[in-house]
């Protein structure tokens, strides 16, 4: 979420301007460790929420965003090879087709058409 708000900071969007994120790990990961900081701090309070909000969200900027070059995405993108080859099982074939466009959208197909409809539905209010 931050990074999102970091891009359109960053690119100077607006309010007709969109991004969109995705997260990839579901609150049901991170649960013990809510319980565990409830017994350790007490149940957590909206002025907590609203120091927590306005902090790192609201006051945002765009320090440690760089727009990479080719090369320097191509570096990164090398860098899930441990993870996507040798943890996942995945093939090196596997891995370099993610820079091929048409990998994206036959992955993503039906939920883009879906977003677009949403996006459509919301644009006839």
């Amino acid at each position: 979420m931050l990074a999102a708000i970091k891009t359109a900071k960053y690119f100077e969007l607006g309010e007709n301007d969109v991004v969109l994120t995705i997260f990839t790990d579901s609150v049901d990961l991170y649960r013990s460790r809510l319980e565990e900081l409830r017994r350790e701090r007490g149940d957590y309070s909206e002025i907590e929420a609203a120091r927590d909000h306005a902090g790192p969200v609201l006051h945002q900027g765009i320090d440690f965003f760089k727009e990479l070059t080719y090369h320097e995405r191509k570096a990164i993108h090398n860098l899930k090879y441990y993870t996507w080859v040798e943890q996942q099982g995945k093939t090196s074939e596997e891995l370099n087709a993610q820079w091929d466009d048409e990998y994206w959208r036959a992955l993503f197909e039906e939920e883009v058409v879906y977003f677009d409809t949403l996006i459509n539905e919301f644009n006839a209010m």
